[in-house]
């Protein structure tokens, strides 16, 4: 930079186009070097360049006596204007010659351009490197474009005069009259000559050509020899990279285990994936010590009231929001509340109050002589684990009335395609992933839409929500049920295909696990999906999912949007709640594994319950087990009624509070015996060999007669990967994909056409989902119009479009 400001070939101010609102700025320009850089003031030359624009591929054109445009390639456009015309004849001719010489350098090897940067080959303690063009290849084309043109016109010409020399030859040879000969002669030579001059021409035309080829031809390989230079370095360094993170990682684990009291050191965890590692049971000093945070130095009338309630109960820390939680006037917990165990809150809303933050100590009992008033269903007392209703193994029965469907209970097995993961994950860094084209190599046979169907797997527990009469209750079982539909994605990092717009899915298991579900692509920008599910019980669930979700490198992060609703009719109770969000590591190197960490707040919008969930991320350094979930449910009035602990990928305890205390300075909760709310279904034996699907996920795309025509089951693509021809289905993948394009392109270039017009263009309609304003959360909503299941029993499908 200073090389180029100590001797520029030219400098000074001139005015710069640079909206509609503020129009033409004078800035102070500066060229040197074939590059014309602008500042705000000269005193900028020394810290911040505004914008620069390369010379050698830039086309100069003025437009009036004082205003002028450089252009390059389409790219970068800087229109101009200077303050007379002798001053803007001045910057042209400048302009001009700096570009042929920057033309000369770069032709000559002095200047490269690799992927848009222009590079002056110099010593490498000297090197300079400036911004470019972004479009050289496209300018080089345009040129040998404009090249080939004047050779078309040279030829054209040839031809032109070529015919008329021959007619005047002939019309020579015909000749008498010695007075029409002279004339005629005349005539001849000055064809000739025209056509000489068109024969000329052509001759430059075609050396011109050569000429550009050769040179673009020689740069684009030099190019090319750089560029592949560049991917084995690069290819080096993300290798050595990794082996650095993989060594930092063993040390810090080996350091992690050698911090932890004896007792606690145990296997560390790998890297990838970590969901097996569970740390040894500790002893009760070093559940006090450890999980409670409090030590032996602290006072004696604390650790006789351990003492006492040890060998009977386990202790637990829960972070809670005392400004949420505690409303109560007369409370005294919410008076001990403040300054103590500052910890991360569990509702995501509850961050933005005005509260702190605190830790409460948890004591389960683990006998069964507690509060009589502790009453879960008998049902739910002898449930060890959610053992929800799971698909018939091909066995005939009746439900409902109904004869249960033969349903299949695998897929085929998952060939083994190799495939080289940073060729293809290099292009998407920083990139939203719905619009990334990915191979089928990443994903499993199934649709986002089947895939989000799968939260019902353990739909067994709305079931039983049903019969439970206590709001707070029943809100325990609502909020297990929510931790269930992260159960499968412990072993699942395999993408599900994105939906096209329009595509839909029904699933009608009335029959066997008592509820029906309707999914469609209602957005494809931002892509939306809306679904509707009922339970025979009396249950009915909605919601709009979308995401944001970028590709960060060496891990993917995927942040749900989005409403889920579920309302049960007996009683009006209404919850919604929001997803936490979700992280694939090891991209690039290493095995994929899965976290899913942040904050949930479930809402019952007729009574005032809550119920805040806290997924806490993994850590190499964290204490607590991986894939834990903690939370809590107060009523309306703040009051602590049910504490819940477990993991999101293996099952769900809750424990009704009985009694509460103060114990130097601190909230203490006693409860009653933990019950367990869910558990996850074994895992299917060598499910591994087809995309680890569970039973369900196996019967989610199996083949069914009487669906819509745009149902996810009739996707070439989808169904061509779950036989095995991966290939093909990537080939059909592609169709399916340009076809969507091809009918947003026509629905873009109607609307502009009715807007030129002056008339209104509806704009893309769902086919079975509406857009309205949701009464309990004012937010916008697809409100399902409970028109499919009527169509489907006439088989009146004229309004479905035609994707596949």
């Amino acid at each position: 930079m200073s090389d180029k400001q100590a001797d520029p070939d030219m400098k000074g101010w001139l005015y710069k186009w640079t909206n509609y609102l503020k129009g033409y700025q004078k800035r102070w320009f500066v060229l040197s070097n074939g590059l014309l850089s602008y500042y705000r003031s000269q005193a900028e030359m020394l810290h911040t360049c505004r914008g620069t624009i390369s010379l050698h591929g830039a086309v100069i054109h003025t437009e009036d006596s004082c205003n002028f445009v450089i252009s390059n390639g389409g790219t970068q456009t800087f229109h101009l204007k200077a303050s007379s015309e002798v001053e803007r004849q001045k910057w042209v001719t400048a302009l001009e010659l700096a570009k042929a010489k920057a033309i000369r350098q770069l032709e000559s090897g002095e200047f490269t351009t690799i992927d848009g940067w222009s590079f002056m080959l110099q010593d490498e303690d000297e090197e300079d490197v400036s911004e470019s063009g972004r479009d050289d290849v496209s300018n080089t084309l345009k040129v040998l474009t404009a090249k080939l043109e004047d050779l078309r016109t040279c030829h054209d010409l040839i031809m032109k005069h070529g015919a008329a020399l021959q007619k005047s030859l002939a019309e020579l040879e015909a000749l008498d009259n010695t007075q029409d000969l002279t004339a005629k002669i005349k005539t001849v030579n000055e064809r000739a000559t025209l056509f000489r001059i068109s024969s000329n021409a052509m001759i430059n035309a075609c050396n011109d050509y050569v000429d550009v080829s050769g040179t673009a031809g020689r740069k684009w390989q030099r190019l090319l020899q750089h560029e592949r230079d560049q991917r084995l370095r690069l290819e080096d360094m993300v290798e050595q990279l990794a082996r650095q993170h993989s060594h930092l990682e063993q040390e810090a684990k080996e350091q992690m285990n050698q911090a932890m009291p004896p007792g606690l050191q145990g296997p560390v965890p790998s890297s990838a994936p970590v969901a097996e590692y569970r740390p040894p049971d500790p002893n009760p000093e070093q559940v006090k010590e450890v999980l409670s945070g409090h030590s032996h130095s602290e006072d004696e009338e604390e650790n006789e009231f351990e003492d006492a309630v040890e060998e009977l109960a386990e202790n637990f820390i829960v972070h809670v929001n005392t400004s949420q939680a505690h409303r109560r006037s007369n409370s005294n917990v919410s008076q001990a509340s403040e300054g103590h165990g500052v910890g991360d809150t569990v509702s995501a809303s509850s961050s933005e109050g005005d509260g702190q933050d605190n830790t409460v100590q948890v004591i389960m009992r683990k006998d069964n002589n507690t509060d009589s008033s502790y009453s879960l269903s008998d049902e739910m007392a002898s449930l060890n684990g959610s053992q929800a209703t799971t698909p018939t193994d091909g066995v005939v029965a009746q439900a409902n009335g109904r004869p249960k469907r033969q349903r299949r209970i695998r897929v085929p097995d998952k060939p083994n395609y190799p495939i080289n993961l940073w060729s293809i994950m290099k292009n998407c860094i920083g990139k939203e992933l719905s619009k990334i084209p990915m191979p089928v190599n990443f994903s499993e046979p199934l649709s986002f839409l089947q895939r989000l169907t799968e939260d019902f797997e353990y739909s067994d527990i709305l079931d039983r929500a049903v019969q439970i009469e206590d709001s707070c209750e029943q809100l325990s079982l609502v909020a297990a049920f929510t931790v269930s539909s992260y159960a499968t994605t412990a072993v699942r990092t395999a993408k599900p295909f994105n939906p096209l717009l329009g595509e839909t899915y029904e699933c009608d298991r009335t029959d066997d696990l008592g509820w029906r579900a309707l999914n469609e692509q209602v957005s494809h920008h931002p892509p939306i999906v809306a679904q509707y599910v009922e339970g025979t019980s009396g249950w009915h669930s909605w919601q709009e999912f979308s995401m944001s979700s970028k590709f960060r490198g060496k891990y993917l992060q995927i942040i749900p949007l989005g409403i889920a609703h579920l309302k049960y009719l007996a009683s009006g109770n209404h919850y919604t709640w929001r997803k936490v969000s979700t992280t694939v590591h090891n991209m690039i190197v290493g095995k994929l594994w899965l976290d899913n960490h942040g904050e949930m707040e479930i809402v019952n919008h007729k009574t005032g319950d809550k119920c805040c969930l806290k997924f806490i991320p993994y850590s190499y350094f964290s204490r607590e087990i991986p894939k834990k979930v903690t939370g809590y449910v107060v009523d309306s009035e703040g009051t602590f009624k049910w504490f819940i602990t477990g993991t999101w990928d293996e099952k769900i305890e809750a424990c009704r509070v009985t009694s509460q205390s103060m114990r130097a300075g601190k909230p203490v909760y006693e409860t009653g015996p933990p019950k367990v709310l869910w558990k996850r279904n074994p895992i299917v034996p060598e499910s591994e060999k087809y995309y680890n699907f569970t039973k369900l996920a196996c019967q989610l795309n199996e083949p069914e007669e009487n669906v819509s025509p745009t149902d996810s089951r009739h996707r070439p693509d989808q169904r061509l990967m779950e036989q095995g021809m991966w290939d093909e289905a990537n080939a059909e993948k592609l169709r399916l994909e340009e076809k969507q394009r091809a009918t947003r392109r026509r629905r873009e270039a109607e609307a502009e056409e009715a807007a030129a017009e002056g008339r209104e263009y509806p704009p893309y309609c769902p086919t079975w989902f509406v857009k309205e304003t949701d009464d309990v959360t004012g937010a916008l909503i697809f409100r399902f119009t409970h028109e499919y299941w009527d169509c489907k029993e006439r088989q009146e499908w004229s309004r479905c479009p035609d994707i596949f």
